[in-house]
């Protein structure tokens, strides 16, 4: 019997751990998604004034929150964009110049989501 029968043949750059982080992070922002539908929309007196929002944002654990989702959606959205976008074949600069474009917006959004949720 051939060992190399049963070998596996994939490797770092699989996917496969994007893949299951892409599974992961779903998961994860669904259940944050149903505690924010219910906070925000399904509570009648919670979070529906400007001052509502102020007092919760001065808490930490509502920052931390606010961040988590912030970074866990855009990883969520723009990995999965790529991962869209990898499956293409392109020429060695056009996946280095899109992959630049992705980190960039994200980092561009990311900052602004940090920003807006810790200046209060």
């Amino acid at each position: 019997m051939n060992t190399n029968t049963f070998k596996f043949i994939g490797g770092r750059n699989s996917g496969a751990k994007s893949w299951y982080m892409q599974r992961i992070s779903g998961i994860i922002l669904v259940v944050v998604l149903i505690g924010h539908y219910i906070l925000m929309h399904a509570t009648p007196d919670s979070g529906h004034t400007y001052n509502a929002v102020m007092e919760r944002l001065h808490q930490p654990i509502w920052k931390i929150i606010d961040l988590s989702f912030v970074t866990l959606g855009l990883w969520h959205g723009l990995s999965g964009t790529w991962n869209v976008i990898r499956d293409f074949e392109m020429k060695d600069w056009m996946t280095t110049f899109i992959y630049t474009i992705i980190v960039i917006i994200a980092l561009a959004f990311w900052f602004l989501g940090l920003n807006t949720i810790l200046s209060f």
